[in-house]
């Protein structure tokens, strides 16, 4: 038996908004001073290092949950399944469902409970949860769906990535640039095809001097209201860490696979910062002493921004049905899944189209 992704989809949010569209903020260091530089020239450093030109925000009358329900009904359509045959619904996320200019998130019931009311589940027997592991949360989802198929205590999981981070950013912080809405969902299921499936994995949890490293905090304007907190990050800790540690999971998760860094076709890197991933996706192929081939890494961040546990299955979705260009994947490639976050969480997926 192996472990496959029988069924993808995506929700990706219709509101876009551009770099321009931030000329006008007030951005101020995290101690409250002036930057000395103008919003346009923080606009085009800022685009300069992470790639994102525009991102996506959900409609405001929309939540996680609903993105969540979207992309699933598309997997569960694409896997071809009843969804009353599906053992588990398990949904990663950071914030629950926060309502547009809410000050409190919402996760009473739990967003997986939510969308399976959404999908008008019946049985009681579907098992719904909700994982907070930072921005891997999507690939620690595929996993822990793996190891209950594994077990023989399921048959078909429901694994989503769903987050609204454009409501919990502070306008005046130059992060907020990075941030945006998006969901992603997979049909897991066990399989009799044997050339295909789940390989390997890898996940790691370094809190030991690391777990603040991105957390809950006021604004940048020291004005506002100290109990209204929003996402923040020391970018330059998150940088050095992911450089010294993630390309070290995946040489792991591919040793263990078995297969030969030369076989790889794709790596689905979580979309934070395209000079981060660039770095990351060289030092790894560095290890193995070769060069990273062209078109390996796939980018989404450009046109889509950070939209943490939803980047991965997303991208994956968009490529899976030939909506990125310029790569494809098709039966029997071999492709890596990998992402780094809030935790701070590490993790990889080695698996074979």
């Amino acid at each position: 038996m192996s472990v496959v992704i029988k069924g993808t989809g995506s929700y990706i949010p219709d509101v876009v908004t551009t770099n321009q569209d931030f000329h006008q903020n007030n951005f101020l260091n995290m101690d409250g001073s002036a930057i000395e530089h103008s919003s346009e020239v923080i606009v085009e450093k800022f685009k300069a290092i992470t790639g994102i030109q525009e991102r996506r925000y959900a409609k405001t009358h929309l939540t996680a949950s609903d993105i969540g329900f979207f992309a699933a009904e598309k997997a569960i359509a694409d896997a071809q399944i009843d969804p009353e045959t599906i053992d588990y619904i398990i949904v990663a996320h950071n914030f629950g469902d926060v309502k547009k200019d809410a000050i409190q998130s919402d996760i009473l019931p739990c967003l997986a409970a939510r969308i399976k009311h959404s999908l008008r589940i019946k049985n009681p027997k579907c098992v719904a949860y909700d994982i907070l592991f930072g921005c891997p949360g999507w690939i620690e989802g595929v996993i822990q769906a793996k190891a209950f198929i594994d077990a023989g205590i399921a048959k078909t999981c429901l694994v989503i990535g769903a987050e609204t981070l454009s409501r919990v950013v502070d306008q005046h912080d130059r992060d907020a640039m990075i941030y945006s809405d998006g969901a992603g969902a997979t049909i897991i299921s066990a399989s009799d095809d044997q050339e295909r499936g789940i390989l390997s994995h890898e996940s790691a949890s370094y809190t030991y001097d690391e777990a603040y490293y991105l957390f809950f905090g006021c604004s940048n304007n020291l004005n506002l209201d100290k109990d209204i907190r929003y996402i923040k990050m020391h970018g330059r800790k998150i940088y050095e860490f992911a450089l010294s540690n993630v390309p070290a999971a995946m040489k792991s998760c591919l040793e263990k696979s078995g297969a030969d860094i030369k076989d790889l076709k794709k790596v689905l890197i979580h979309q934070a910062n395209e000079k981060m991933d660039e770095a990351i996706i060289h030092r790894f192929y560095r290890q193995f002493k070769v060069q990273a081939p062209e078109g390996i890494m796939p980018m989404s961040i450009h046109k889509l921004g950070n939209s943490s546990v939803a980047t991965v299955p997303t991208l994956y979705d968009l490529i899976i049905k030939g909506n990125l260009e310029g790569h494809d994947l098709n039966p029997g490639d071999l492709v890596m899944f990998a992402s780094v976050g809030a935790g701070m969480h590490i993790n990889a997926i080695m698996y074979r189209i």
